[in-house]
């Protein structure tokens, strides 16, 4: 049996639907279409590069951890399209002199610095291990408002601590000087031996080698303070073979800063490595005078190619204790130590005389600002806190004492250094430190947010605005610094003396910290008056690539990480070298 043969218009038909399915079938679906280039492209802002050249607009992408693109328009498409229109687009800020050591382990967030761009804190002026039985006892002893268990022992191991909690900032760390001393020799004003010595640079070697980035004192406390400058000199050089620098609140920053200055110069020479100096100033009116000599004293030096910088924060008040305005002896064997020898009639006369002497072989911080320039800010003793936020001088008089007496009485009373802040410094040479070409920014403080424990206690307003203050009165306002230079003082310029290869600036492979702010709404608000107020104008940030800040508001995102030095072993390094000149520094 034959069939008929179809039509051919029939035939025809039937073969366009035979094509338009084989077409189907060979085009891509939905489900099959290529993934997204990015991660996220952040488009359209004025891209700051961290490197202080002029800004360009354009765009930043972001895949995974990593920057993938830096120009003016990144080709394809990314699950995430953010317009930056009309914003800065800036490397994330290093906050290079932080201490949220204690606030990170109850409040991960860091939101006091989180709301001003930081994206990479700082610690270590005395660091969190590594620490002896002895210590973590008077450390949990000692603890005031925050309250948190001492469940790690080397530095390393609190570093870690912090990544298994979840953190928004990545965290970096030193060494403390202080912290090894103590951990040999106790709090005593005692020198090393060559063994003890011996002892202190293996545990700095050990600390670099799970990931301290240098080590670092501070040489008006005790016990830093009993340590000579060979002994700084000796960890230092630890320090420069394992890739580290030397950083230092130095021995005075008042009637001998000079000297120290000198001090910090020559632990840099001896050691091979570079030195930072803390939060850099003049303290005292009758040391204002001192800044050319500081700034020719530290220029001759990096002529001489000793790498030496600083970082600053930019308010005429300091901010630390009462044990700032008591000579060194008295506080000779630690808290406890200081406390008994107060509560003695014949050691109280002696600490009285040495505060009242007009020109002290020692920091008399209280000395130089005077009663009515030292602010307190923070006490442990609940009946005690109604005088935060009053002046010395206020509680003196009203108690019926001396300054003197009233500085001691509440220490005794406290159990503890009581917080102040101290008027000491010029307006007029903060704005010329803040543009030297050499120094970087600090907020020399902890990252609470205005809630919860934290407002059991005050704070200086560096705490809360000292990145928006750079940007806000010393770019907008005062035209000290142009925008793209105050972004490269707050991300590259830090970066660089870290010795941080892969963060600092918007560049293809670096890390993905990325802030988003608003050059003309950038703030602070926080006064000594009313410190615990958020900072406004930075809107957004990605630290490590994930999402930290959105619209001002913290996600919670454990978006940061630890942040390890060059002799870190843990990553595949190659630990500490045979001499520091074995390293490359930068800048």
């Amino acid at each position: 049996m034959t069939h008929p043969r179809p039509p051919a218009r029939a035939l025809a038909v039937a073969a366009l639907a035979i094509g338009c399915q084989a077409a189907l079938a060979a085009a891509p679906t939905a489900a099959t279409a290529p993934p997204p280039e990015y991660d996220v492209v952040i488009r359209g802002g004025s891209v700051y590069d961290g490197t202080g050249d002029a800004p360009f607009v354009g765009d930043v992408a972001l895949r995974a951890d990593r920057i993938v693109y830096v120009g003016r328009h990144a080709p394809g498409r990314a699950a995430e399209e953010f317009s930056a229109r009309g914003k800065a687009v800036a490397p994330g800020f290093v906050n290079m002199l932080a201490h949220p050591e204690e606030s990170l382990l109850i409040d991960g967030r860091a939101l006091s610095d989180l709301r001003q761009g930081v994206t990479l804190e700082v610690l270590g002026e005395d660091s969190m291990g590594p620490l002896s039985p002895e210590m973590k006892r008077l450390g949990a002893q000692r603890q005031g408002d925050i309250k948190y268990p001492i469940d790690w022992t080397t530095l390393g191991e609190y570093l870690a601590r912090l990544e298994k909690r979840g953190i928004a900032p990545n965290i970096a760390s030193y060494v403390g000087a202080g912290t090894v001393r103590t951990y040999v020799l106790g709090e005593r004003d005692v020198q090393p031996t060559a063994a003890q010595l011996g002892q202190m640079r293996a545990l700095v070697h050990q600390a670099m080698e799970e990931g301290a980035l240098g080590v670092t004192t501070a040489l008006i406390y005790s016990p830093n303070d009993y340590a000579k400058t060979p002994e700084l000199s000796a960890l230092a050089g630890e320090s420069a073979r394992c890739g580290g620098l030397y950083s230092a609140h130095m021995r005075s920053e008042g009637d001998r800063l000079l000297e120290a200055v000198q001090e910090t110069v020559e632990i840099a020479r001896s050691s091979g490595g570079p030195a930072e100096i803390y939060h850099l100033k003049q303290a005292g009116k009758g040391n204002w005078g001192k800044l050319d000599a500081l700034v020719q004293a530290v220029d001759a030096a990096r002529a001489e190619g000793v790498r030496i910088t600083a970082d600053m924060y930019v308010y005429t008040a300091g901010a630390t204790g009462l044990d700032a305005a008591m000579p060194p002896w008295v506080q000779d064997g630690g808290l406890e130590a200081w406390i008994a020898r107060l509560k003695d009639p014949e050691s109280r006369k002696r600490v009285l005389a040495d505060m009242r002497d007009p020109k002290p072989a020692w920091e008399n911080l209280m000395g130089a600002a005077g009663a009515q320039g030292t602010l307190l800010l923070g006490f442990k003793n609940p009946a005690l806190k109604p005088l935060t936020g009053k002046t010395l001088a206020a509680v003196a008089k009203a108690r019926g004492v001396s300054a003197q007496d009233a500085a001691i009485d509440l220490v005794i009373e406290d159990g503890s250094r009581v917080e102040v802040a101290y008027f000491l410094m010029s307006e007029d040479n903060i704005r010329r430190e803040v543009a030297l070409p050499w120094v970087s920014f600090d907020s020399d403080a902890d990252a609470p947010a205005p809630e919860g424990v934290f407002l059991k206690s005050s704070r200086h307003p560096r705490t809360y605005g000292n990145f928006a203050r750079v940007l806000a009165h010393f770019v907008r306002d005062e035209h000290v610094l142009s925008l793209q230079q105050a972004v490269h003082k707050l991300a590259g310029l830090p970066a660089a003396t870290l010795s941080l290869s892969d963060r600092g600036l918007l560049k293809t492979g670096y890390f993905a910290d990325v802030v988003v702010f608003d050059p003309a709404k950038a703030q602070d608000h926080s006064t000594y008056e009313r410190p615990q107020q958020l900072a406004t104008g930075v809107e957004d940030v990605w630290i490590n690539g994930i999402r930290a800040l959105r619209h001002e508001i913290a996600t919670g995102a454990a978006s940061g990480r630890a942040v390890r030095g060059r002799a870190w072993t843990g990553g595949g390094g190659g630990g500490c070298r045979a001499k520091a000149s074995d390293w490359s520094w930068s800048p």
